[in-house]
């Protein structure tokens, strides 16, 4: 199968090359941009100035932080289209979700339907919830490919009189897909469950996503394709209880309202906070957040293919794994049997090719079938994939015990 032509390498409006736009080391190859982002050169300097001035002035920095991070939310609340005044920032999506959790009262008999496709550390959260009141988690299996219609019916089948809460990520981190999140909490909503939306992967990708998104619940990282600096998320709620969320840390502003008491919490550096707006400014004046999901979608497209097609003379599958509802930035490349069996081997397959290749990425585990999950944004190019075909093939080959051909023979 011929491969198509990769997109050539993007230039911002301000003139400069996408890749010279970001500060990383030239000497790695960065094709795992979903798991922890990357932050533009722009939004550094921003925030280097920020922490600047607190460290000057930290008296006339700190009894005012409420006020700067109120400012903040109120210019990026929208970006997900969300209500500044339902909006508050938490460090990452976990810490959201913990929010949430600590809120929640449960009886011994309630049940918590979570997804065999969910992050672990949140179901893990909802494994810690259900434990403190004796309660139960129940894991949906969705199968990969399966439709909309029918992931919904899945859950349509799950529910149970037992059930309190759904907790079902927008945006699918180990399988990459979306998820037709607002139908499941209309689902969930007319048996009297309550559903919390994991939008880790969601802002940026997904124009307007918590308003999509439904749900009592939604939470989303900007640390990640929005390329806020890491530790910049945003926690989005209405729900008439929304005042019994607190913030992981009480502070002086513990008297106050939700959002309002999350905006000061002690001398944590809220730098991350401040400069996320920047950032979303950043990608909007110099590219346009709707162009950039489908240079990202062109880019993630053609990247898999190049994978793919080394991949396809070593296995009886096409390792190309086409989503029923694939997400801009992202896709899922199969590895050959045996290789990320288990989420632990694919953490551990991740950091051994990038210290023996310099290559960072992400492999993923699903059902004991590994997958490339390469992640793709504005400053990705071509060359990059053809480097995870050089230095990355041949050493996945080798692992699975396939004597790569000549052409990918490691020197």
């Amino acid at each position: 199968m011929p491969v198509s032509p990769f997109p050539a390498p993007l230039t911002l409006h301000s003139g400069v090359r996408a890749r010279d736009a970001w500060p990383l080391d030239p000497g790695v190859i960065h094709l795992n941009h979903g798991s922890f982002g990357a932050v533009p050169t722009a939004v550094v300097t921003h925030q280097d100035a920020l922490r600047r001035q607190a460290d000057l002035s930290p008296v006339e920095w700190f009894p005012r932080i409420g006020e700067r991070v109120r400012e903040a939310r109120e210019r990026t609340a929208p970006f997900v289209g969300a209500h500044a005044d339902d909006s508050a920032f938490v460090p990452n999506a976990s810490a959201a979700a913990t929010v949430v959790y600590n809120a929640l009262q449960l009886d011994r008999d309630d049940e918590i339907l979570v997804t065999d496709q969910g992050y672990g550390a949140i179901t893990m959260g909802a494994q810690r919830l259900a434990r403190r009141f004796g309660a139960s988690v129940r894991t949906v299996e969705l199968p990969l490919l399966a439709s909309d219609d029918e992931v919904v019916q899945h859950f349509a089948d799950a529910l149970t009189p037992r059930t309190r809460l759904i907790v079902v990520d927008q945006i699918t981190s180990p399988t990459a897909r979306l998820l037709p999140t607002r139908r499941i909490a209309e689902l969930a909503a007319a048996h009297g469950v309550r559903t919390l939306v994991d939008g880790a992967h969601a802002p940026g990708l997904i124009a307007d996503a918590a308003a999509v998104a439904g749900g009592d619940w939604w939470f989303g990282n900007l640390h990640k394709w929005p390329c806020a600096p890491r530790g910049s998320a945003l926690l989005v709620t209405n729900a008439a209880d929304r005042d019994e969320l607190w913030p992981l840390i009480d502070s002086w502003a513990a008297n106050e309202q939700y959002p309002v008491r999350f905006d000061t919490q002690g001398t944590i550096d809220a730098t991350t906070y401040l400069s996320t707006p920047v950032a979303i400014d950043y990608i909007e004046s110099e590219y346009g957040w709707a162009n950039a999901r489908t240079a990202m979608a062109e880019r993630a497209d053609a990247g898999a293919e190049i994978i793919a097609e080394a991949l396809r003379p070593y296995g009886d599958e096409d390792p190309l794994t086409p989503l029923p509802s694939p997400v801009p930035s992202m896709r899922l490349v199969r590895l050959p049997l045996g290789l990320g069996a288990s989420r632990e081997e694919a953490d551990e397959l991740r950091m051994q090719l990038l210290d023996e290749t310099g290559v960072e990425t992400a492999f993923t585990s699903f059902r004991g079938v590994g997958y490339f999950r390469l992640s793709a944004h504005l400053y990705t190019e071509a060359s990059d994939f053809e480097a995870f075909v050089d230095r990355c093939v041949p050493q996945i080959l080798q692992r699975a015990g396939i004597r790569p051909a000549a052409s990918l023979v490691i020197p």
